[in-house]
């Protein structure tokens, strides 16, 4: 059992904030340990420089910090070749990435895109927009009630003229944890590429990139205890190397005349300009963090909350909770019978509680459910079973006043 006194002790927010102060919100983004916030503050601090460019030292050094995030990352992920990885801005960014600068080459207007009802915007939109500029046709794996996908029908949706198929690794809204494993494999029959949106598995379980085998596996630092505006997307290197820039500038080059340019090898092809240099440093940080505590380690806390969550949630009457995958992540969907979801998150921050409330990106999924949002817990190394408890007391309270 993880040291949650001890684990809050490390972040400044709840020391700031009141004792009622219990954040459930960690799906959206987590909060931060005062080691990724030294981080970044040591980087503006003491060594302000841009990277792969200055001969000084505090340049050198700006590089070499940013550098060896990508070797940690490589570790911790278990990624073949530091050169698979690429710095983004997030997970938004990273699939843009690949619609845009693999898509665009690749496909005709023959062609599939393959994903599923489940997914967050941010791997439906650039999906919709390829799909439209390519003139290809776009299909999605279905939901079943429970919030798993239906993969029965997985062999049919996958044609001999699929080229792309985008899933994610757990879903944000049910906390499903999909078989990806097997989607990868049927993907490999038809010789489909495979994108992996997995910005809601890496800050919970290990994820192993070399175990999975797609060609390209996303995930953003800010919901994994890092800063802001920066995420990765590991790519096989062979199709990394074949595929165009997303964006022209400075550093993706090789030579620039003024009729025309090089380009810089896998990775810097893909990181165009000044990065975000102090948010990759603070993932370094986050990465160091997390492998303090142990990621089976969190994994198992969570498993613990997300069942007494349960347990507690449906104890109410006035609950509806939403899902029940077998093997899912520690995320609760529910709405609370006669008090809309933004009604009810406004109620309980007067207890000092923060859950989520609305579509979560997800519309389809709220279409497919009916409704128009929800409310949402999700849990990290910051909650407690306490905390669930003064949620459900919150909930019951705010019930009885509607009354």
């Amino acid at each position: 059992m993880l040291d949650v006194k001890d684990i809050k002790n490390d972040f400044p927010i709840f020391k700031s904030k009141e004792k009622n102060f219990i954040y459930l919100d960690s799906a959206s983004t987590s909060q931060k340990p005062q080691s990724v916030i030294d981080s970044v503050s040591s980087y503006y601090d003491s060594y302000s420089a841009n990277i792969h460019r200055a001969l000084y030292e505090i340049g050198e050094k700006a590089t070499d910090k940013y550098e060896s995030v990508r070797e940690k990352v490589r570790q911790f992920m278990n990624v073949p070749d530091s050169h698979n990885i690429i710095f983004s801005s997030g997970t938004t960014e990273s699939i843009n990435l690949i619609a845009y600068a693999w898509g665009t080459k690749n496909l005709s207007n023959d062609d599939h895109i393959l994903i599923t009802e489940m997914e967050h915007h941010s791997n439906l939109v650039p999906w919709q927009l390829l799909s439209s500029r390519s003139n290809t046709s776009l299909d999605y794996i279905l939901l079943n009630n429970d919030g798993t996908l239906e993969l029965e029908s997985l062999e049919k949706k996958i044609l001999s003229k699929t080229k792309i198929i985008s899933v994610s690794h757990q879903s944000n809204v049910f906390g499903t944890i999909n078989p990806i494993n097997k989607i990868i494999d049927e993907a490999k029959k038809v010789g489909a590429i495979t994108v992996i949106d997995g910005a809601q598995a890496v800050p919970h379980m290990k994820v192993d990139i070399e175990n999975l085998g797609c060609d390209f596996y996303a995930f953003s630092g800010h919901k994994m205890l890092g800063p802001t505006g920066v995420g990765v997307l590991i790519g096989r290197k062979t199709i990394l190397e074949k595929m165009d820039p997303f964006m022209g500038g400075g550093e993706m080059i090789n030579t620039v005349t003024m009729e025309k340019s090089t380009w810089n090898d896998v990775p810097w092809k893909f990181e165009a300009g000044t990065p975000n240099i102090a948010q990759v440093i603070g993932l370094g940080a986050a990465i160091d963090y997390i492998e303090k505590i142990g990621i089976e380690n969190i994994h198992q806390h969570e498993q613990g909350l997300l069942k007494y969550g349960l347990e507690i949630l449906s104890q109410n009457e006035n609950i509806v909770l939403y899902g029940n995958p077998e093997i899912r992540g520690a995320v609760i969907p529910f709405n609370v019978k006669n008090v809309h979801p933004h009604d009810l998150a406004k109620f309980l921050d007067t207890d000092g509680i923060c859950i989520r409330a609305g579509h979560h990106c997800t519309q389809p999924i709220m279409n497919r459910l009916g409704i128009n949002a929800t409310a949402r817990a999700s849990f990290y190394i910051y909650n407690t079973k306490n905390d669930i408890e003064k949620l459900g007391d919150s909930i019951k309270k705010t019930a009885d006043i509607f009354k």
